[in-house]
């Protein structure tokens, strides 16, 4: 990760190449959340609508990693696979679009599938840090609220649409995806006018919100629910109640029937304590292929005083994200990440 993490082309010159290309593979993050899913599918559909085919489609997106419950919902019939655990997809695409992060951290299960190609890849990312040897071309906005508001812009330039207002309604409803999801549903501090006026234009192409949401955030299974309940309740809060970590093993996963994708957002709960400036999310995640541990953890900071830049502390674990929502694989178990990452929480500024 250098300065060099920065725009070096246009979204005009994407979408001009983008249109040219027979065949676009577009990935993401593993795990891949609400925002992650909304701008793959959103690059997607937009470029089979200019080179539609009842056979191959032009466009695919490819997913890695366990994915969260509404997935199917949303994604629907839009040609998309997930390869779980495969390292090695195959295929030989004319372009490659990687959205939603340029960090080969992120990028592990398809690193070695991808290093070959990055002359054909672009990205299109609004994090702080990444890795510039990702993509060739790349298109940074740290300043935008998800890369749906980028992702928005894109399309509309793909489809040759003099506004986003006139968008597909199947391609705006992505794009309202990751913005309402990255933005938890426009009450996070990265709530911005230029997202929200982004917002009010997929609106007038048609994108049901209510109905969105309730998908989204309405149609949880029993055991994300238990699974909830178990994190809740070991809960632990340091530092007069400033800091609260939550913890899931891979036993709590199976003693309630959940899978991984059941975890996203329970930080969100802990942040409505008052006390509360950082919630630390642990995971206990598969052992690598050494058999070595692992533990996944989430940072969420509140924008007021007391928060902390979890960017930086998830940077010293091999992570990142933004200042306010942050990420990192550790390679150690789950207690002992917890005291990893509590000690650089009181350390940070």
């Amino acid at each position: 990760m250098t300065d060099r993490w920065q725009t070096n082309t246009s979204l005009e010159a994407i979408a001009g190449w983008l249109r040219q290309q027979r065949r676009v593979v577009v990935l993401t993050h593993s795990k891949p959340d609400g925002d992650a899913i909304g701008s793959t599918m959103a690059i997607v559909r937009a470029v089979n609508q200019i080179r539609p085919s009842k056979d191959t489609p032009a466009a695919e997106a490819w997913y890695f990693g366990p994915m969260p419950p509404f997935a199917e919902k949303v994604i629907r019939d839009t040609p998309a696979r997930n390869f779980q655990q495969q390292s090695h997809p195959g295929g030989e695409p004319d372009a490659i679009v990687i959205v939603d992060t340029g960090s080969w951290s992120q990028l592990e299960q398809v690193r070695e599938w991808l290093g070959p190609r990055i002359a054909r890849a672009v990205v299109i990312d609004h994090h702080r840090h990444g890795d510039p040897d990702s993509a060739e071309r790349r298109v940074v906005s740290p300043e935008a609220s998800a890369a749906c508001q980028i992702v928005a812009d894109l399309c509309r330039l793909v489809l040759q649409r003099a506004s986003m207002r006139d968008l597909p309604v199947d391609v705006a409803e992505a794009c309202y995806l990751g913005i309402a999801t990255d933005t938890g549903w426009f009450r996070h501090s990265n709530t911005t006018a230029d997202v929200l006026r982004v917002a009010a234009d997929l609106l007038d192409a048609g994108v049901n919100a209510a109905e969105l949401y309730r998908v989204v955030e309405q149609t949880d299974r029993e055991a994300r629910i238990r699974l909830l309940g178990r994190a809740l309740t070991g809960m632990q809060v340091f530092d007069n109640g400033r800091f609260a970590l939550l913890s899931l093993t891979r036993q709590d996963f199976s003693d309630v029937r959940a899978e991984q994708g059941d975890a996203g957002g329970f930080a969100d709960y802990a942040q409505t304590i008052e006390t509360v400036r950082v919630v630390a999310m642990f995971t206990e995640s598969e052992p690598d292929e050494r058999g070595r541990p692992v533990t996944k953890v989430s940072l969420r900071s509140k924008d007021t005083e007391g928060g902390v830049d979890v960017n930086q502390v998830a940077r010293q674990f091999g992570g990142g994200g933004h200042i306010r929502a942050a990420g990192a694989r550790i390679q150690a178990p789950i207690d002992e990440a917890r005291r990893l990452v509590l000690e650089a929480l009181r350390n940070a500024r």
